[in-house]
């Protein structure tokens, strides 16, 4: 069966060679190629090499080579047809039947890139010539090279209403397929068509491969529109273009980052300072298709905005968009400028270090959209809460995988939590009478000395959950391995102890069997002393009764009842904000939720009847 070969096109670009190759061979990276062993003969020395860039691979040793259908048809050995089907439902590709309308607008599609390709040229030309010097000075007074100008393909639109229709027509390229093309524009009362670009600098836009699909333009006086871009084609989906995205593909890939900033200047700007790796939409806010073409590149691409309200509109239209698409792995973050500047003109004031602190200090999603709704909102009163509250819960619910939506609904919980919690209680490191205060006691906001532990006292009891989960495997290192994947789902919501858990988990990974004090040392080296010395201390020990266990068996069931009920009280806030939006709405998507969290609940309470019968060892206190 023949396919469109727009289609082939599309699907070999959607897919990644490497993870498809990567699923079957084990690939190492090299440059940029990945070599592995090749899976089409038998050999001892890798020979097999994967170029994601260039969209094939090879194998020096038996000379099979091909693209990503190539290799799915031999390593499955599958005839073209089902190759393509699989990896078309892979890639979430409706597979078309060719018939001679498809043909047509194949060769339509072929016109029209030939003509952007030849007007593309014609305007690079028309910058070198004397009518461009004017825009070529502009693009220099900018700071660009003539290596950056030639690398974008920059030109200029003279300023006439027949100047191209004239040169491509010579061509013989039909007048109709320039209009077409968006390249031409016929008045509306009639007549004959003239120039669509006429008095502008030119920024030729591509598709993936490279090919020119469409044109932005500047003008340099006073002309409105100071913008203008190519009107939809058939080739030209403003919507779902990004502006350098060929020239940034390897660098991304190389990076496993992209950054999006908002105009094509931006783009180059950066491209010449050094960040490659950088793409813009096309003078509109990033759209849904946008961000899953970003998504292909990296896994949480960097939205670069202004600092002023404008930059605080387009976090919230991205963030409105995005959430409905986000999945495990996949997510944004967020790069706000110093106030009044742009890429371009950090770069050019302020130089390139800045602009890497601007992106290395971006924020992840879950921040930005805390900020968004938390900053300048009054909280002091119940109802005032409530609407935040209910706006961050709106925000979650948007979210369409469920794993990523209730790690949401937690994060915000928790994050609601330590904004509405009463103040901590003084830490008091003297007494009035010039002694020091017990250790692991501080001081109340009534004067009084509190246990750490008290009872209703300063923590929550997930907090203290958390601690003995924590001490005991301070105690215990043995411990870790086995509950290595428990620890490393947590997600603490005090950030000290959340760091001191990576810490346990970055030390115990690394298979040379530490001993308590030995971990402790290393911890210490980190910088986790505090938090470190509050779970050692001897009155800590004696609260949370985590001393080293003879058996690393006792150890584990006592973690075991401390990390189920850790666990069910998520569970049981899951339950009781489904049941409520229930009633609230009553509507399909609230019962498919309730119906999921009482699974859940189910399901944990199976375990727990299972393990009802294993009694967890009796604790041992000082």
């Amino acid at each position: 069966m023949a396919f469109p070969p727009s289609f082939l096109e599309e699907l070999r670009t959607r897919l990644s060679l490497v993870s498809v190759i990567g699923r079957r061979v084990k690939l190492t990276r090299k440059g940029r190629e990945h070599t592995g062993l090749c899976p089409f003969h038998n050999e001892k020395s890798p020979s097999f090499t994967v170029n994601e860039d260039k969209g094939f691979f090879h194998c020096f040793g038996c000379g099979a080579h091909g693209d990503v259908i190539g290799f799915e048809m031999r390593v499955a050995n599958l005839p073209f047809t089902e190759a393509v089907e699989r990896l078309a439902a892979e890639a979430g590709l409706d597979v078309p039947r060719a018939n001679p309308e498809e043909r047509a607008r194949e060769s339509r599609r072929a016109g029209l890139h030939e003509a952007l390709e030849s007007a593309c040229a014609w305007f690079e030309a028309q910058l070198r010539k004397p009518g461009g010097r004017e825009a070529l000075a502009y693009l220099r007074g900018r700071g660009l090279t003539d290596e950056t100008i030639a690398r974008f393909r920059l030109g200029w639109a003279p300023d006439s209403r027949e100047a191209l229709r004239s040169s491509l027509m010579c061509a013989e390229l039909p007048e109709s397929l320039l209009i077409e093309a968006g390249l031409l524009r016929r008045p509306e009362g009639g007549g004959a068509a003239f120039d669509y670009f006429r008095g502008r600098v030119i920024f030729p836009i591509t598709d993936r491969r490279g090919r020119v699909i469409g044109f932005g333009a500047r003008t340099l006086g006073d002309g409105q529109p100071k913008y203008l871009n190519s009107p939809e084609t058939p080739v030209f989906h403003k919507g779902h273009v990004l502006f350098g995205l060929a020239l940034a593909r390897q660098s991304a890939r190389d990076l496993g980052a992209v950054v999006v900033v908002e105009g094509y200047m931006d783009v180059i700007a950066l491209s010449q300072a050094g960040f490659t790796h950088a793409v813009a939409p096309l003078g509109t806010a990033v759209t849904e298709a946008q961000i899953e073409e970003l998504w292909r590149l990296a896994p949480e691409p960097t939205l670069c905005l202004d600092g002023d309200s404008a930059g605080q509109r387009a976090m919230a239209r991205a963030l409105e968009r995005a959430f409905p698409l986000l999945t495990p792995g996949h997510s944004l973050r967020f790069a706000i400028l110093p106030g009044g500047d742009d890429p371009d003109s950090l770069l050019r004031d302020r130089g390139v270090a800045a602009m890497a602190l601007v992106l290395e200090q971006a924020r992840p999603l879950v921040e930005a959209v805390w900020r968004l709704e938390s900053e300048g909102r009054a909280i002091d009163t119940p109802e005032r809460r409530a609407a935040l509250e209910k706006a961050l819960t709106e925000r979650a619910m948007s979210i369409g995988d469920e794993t990523v939506r209730w790690q949401y609904v937690r994060a915000f919980r928790d994050r609601l939590w330590q904004a509405f919690r009463p103040p901590r209680p003084v830490p008091a490191p003297w007494t009035g009478k010039g002694g020091r205060v017990q250790p692991g006691r501080l001081r109340g906001q009534d004067g009084r000395l509190v246990g750490v532990g008290a009872p209703g006292g300063i923590r929550p009891p997930y907090e203290r959950q958390e601690r003995v989960m924590l001490a005991l495997a301070l105690a215990n290192p043995g411990l870790v391995e086995p509950i290595h994947e428990e620890l490393g789902r947590c997600l603490f919501s005090n950030e000290s102890l959340d760091n001191l858990r990576r810490g346990i988990l970055k030390h115990l990974g690394t298979g040379r069997g530490l001993d308590a004090d030995e971990l402790a040392a290393h911890l210490r080296a980190d910088g986790l002393s505090p938090v470190l010395e509050s779970l050692l201390d001897a009155s800590e020990r004696r609260m949370h009764s985590v001393r080293g266990y003879d058996r690393i068996e006792d150890a584990r069931a006592l973690w075991n009842d401390v990390y189920h009920r850790y666990t069910r009280k998520d569970l049981q806030a899951d339950v009781s904000e489904a049941n409520a939006r229930l009633a609230e709405e009553a509507s399909p998507a609230a019962w498919t939720r309730f119906q999921a969290v009482k699974r859940q609940e189910r399901s944990a309470s199976a375990r727990d009847d299972e393990a009802a019968g294993t009694e967890a060892p009796p604790s041992r206190t000082e």
